[in-house]
């Protein structure tokens, strides 16, 4: 519930940080219209009523639009990921009273905030601003010792940050706080400072500068970058967050979970007294190791035939003194030298052996001593022989769920033989269960807030480009009649522009996603399993936004065709 709490509040502050920009953006393209009004006798009051009815309405459809969608949508993606999960998340629920309403109320007074601001906005401009709102005069970034001094600024906080995450173990919880107050700003100040002076230094290159449209391309660019270095540095944060904080780790506790449980077993499967049908379907499975161990149980104990286990010596994982060590896979190597052997008298890596992999323990066997016998021995005991399969696989989750299958018959063997039915039995397919469904929360969180996150930088980046875009308009149709340049090369150095405006964020958000996955090494054991599906994710919903913003954009500030 802390995770479900904690990811709707993260999720609520980001909101309102889009809303705003959402709302700002619809603004910008309505001021010269509301200046004509005024021009043509509307009273400033009735103007600013308008816009606070008209934001407000836009914001009511779209909160009733988003309610009945989301719902739908919800019920879609939760039940897939929940599928792949194997999560129930009981009580779960798409259509939920108590948070219907109290997602109307919180959007209702966004909305009505959102509402209040546009309409104090176009309030406080006179007509003339209204009429005259594209035409700004670009504020250039500084240059000289400021610059050198902010780039350098920036540098430096990010490498304190970056060496505080890669020994997150050393530092942990003053860590994380050390990380947030170094990395945050510094991202600020790269796009304040160290950027646009990179910018400057590939715009003195006259190779590149000098070819083409690329003067005129990088020039829109160093304007630009002035108005967004605050858009572009939340972006940034919000790559790291959504991809590397979000998803990226809620997936590796995912797949991390076989990992860890594969540091208590060193064997996949273990099938007591395997029926037909269990063997048949174990027969197509790509074993990389499969030994069979005979024994018998009677009253009183669980004996064991020796020459199996001497012939086919178990592998166990073994464990050094040094606590942050990993276990290490061994095969046993104690010989067994006598004859027979009673429980006192078993080698301890036998032992674990038995306990660990071969699954005889008392919530299978009871209090039934442990023996094993040579082959006169175990012949003449008064008992049916049984059969114990144990193995490694090439996919172990390939086969979970029918593992699952096996330990419900492992639970009943267990009654027959104690009377009781066991919590657990201690099989890998168990221990890999109950870590996933201790991880599933915080994953099924991690994947909603980090395709929520994703969706948001873009698409405030979307809104911020769009809301500026009338204030080009003249550029491009100037150059388009005075130097003849064709659409095509206006629209392939809209495409250049805005890309490069994109990359900058996705570049830096994403280095810190490479670092900042260092921290999660104290907790698994590879935080990199499966990077590669969130970074795909991350890729396909930020060039559709790209291509949705540059098509936008192109409609707003090329001329139209004749």
């Amino acid at each position: 519930m802390f995770v479900f709490h904690a990811g709707s509040f993260i999720l609520a502050i980001v909101t309102i940080f889009y809303i705003f920009y959402a709302t700002s953006f619809i603004l910008s393209l309505r001021q010269k219209e509301l200046g004509m009004y005024m021009t043509l006798g509307a009273k400033k009051n009735k103007v600013t009523k308008m816009m606070f009815i008209e934001t407000l309405m836009i914001g009511m459809i779209s909160l009733a639009i988003g309610l009945f969608v989301g719902v739908g949508i919800t019920e879609v993606i939760s039940k897939m990921i929940m599928n792949q999960l194997n999560f129930s998340g009981e009580g779960f629920q798409p259509f939920y009273p108590s948070s219907l309403i109290t997602t109307i109320i919180f959007y209702v007074i966004l909305f009505l905030l959102t509402a209040m601001v546009n309409a104090w906005k176009v309030a406080k401009k006179t007509v003339l601003e209204l009429l005259h709102s594209e035409q700004k005069a670009d504020i250039l970034t500084s240059k000289g010792w400021k610059t050198v001094i902010g780039a350098f600024i920036s540098l430096l906080l990010i490498a304190i940050g970056y060496y505080v995450m890669i020994h997150m173990g050393t530092f942990l919880h003053v860590g994380v706080i050390v990380a947030v107050f170094t990395v945050t700003p510094g991202t600020y100040f790269f796009f304040m400072a160290l950027l646009p002076f990179l910018i400057r230094r590939v715009k003195s290159i006259r190779s590149i500068n000098e070819k083409g449209l690329n003067s005129f391309t990088f020039a829109q660019l160093r304007f630009r970058i002035s108005q967004l270095t605050k858009v572009l540095g939340t972006v940034a944060m919000l790559i790291a967050l959504g991809l590397g904080g979000a998803m990226a780790a809620g997936l590796s506790f995912y797949h991390n979970t076989a990992i860890q449980a594969s540091l208590v077993h060193a064997n996949d499967v273990t099938i007591h007294q395997p029926t037909e049908e269990e063997l048949s379907e174990i027969e197509s499975w790509e074993f990389i190791e499969k030994n069979s161990y005979s024994y018998k149980v009677t009253e009183d104990g669980v004996y064991f035939l020796k020459n199996d286990l001497q012939n086919s010596p178990p592998s166990i994982k073994t464990y050094s003194d040094d606590p942050s060590a990993l276990p290490v896979e061994e095969r046993v190597t104690t010989p067994l030298s006598q004859p027979e052997y009673s429980q006192g008298e078993i080698p301890e890596d036998w032992l674990e052996a038995f306990r660990s992999e071969l699954l005889v323990t008392p919530s299978l066997f009871g209090e039934r001593e442990l023996y094993i016998l040579d082959q006169q021995s175990f012949e003449q005991l008064n008992a049916s022989a049984e059969q114990i399969i144990l193995g490694k696989v090439e996919s172990f989750t390939d086969h979970i769920e029918i593992l699952k299958q096996i330990d419900k018959k492992h639970v009943n063997l267990a009654k027959a033989y104690t009377g009781e039915k066991p919590l657990m039995i201690g099989s890998k397919s168990e221990t890999y269960t109950s870590l996933k469904n201790l991880a599933s929360g915080t994953i099924f969180m991690g994947l909603f807030l980090g395709v929520a996150f994703l969706m948001m930088m873009a698409s405030v980046l979307m809104f911020k480009l769009l809301s500026s875009a009338t204030a080009d308009i003249k550029r491009y149709h100037m150059l388009n009649k005075i130097g003849g340049v064709r659409r095509e090369k206006l629209s392939n150095s809209i495409h250049k522009e805005l890309f490069l405006i994109f990359l900058f964020p996705a570049l830096l958000g994403f280095v810190h996603v490479l670092v900042g996955m260092e921290m999660f090494s104290i907790i698994l054991i590879e935080p990199f399993t499966k990077f590669w599906i969130p970074v795909v994710i991350f890729l396909i919903i930020y060039f559709l936004y790209y291509l949705l913003t540059v098509q936008m954009y192109k409609r707003i500030v090329l001329p139209k065709k004749k």
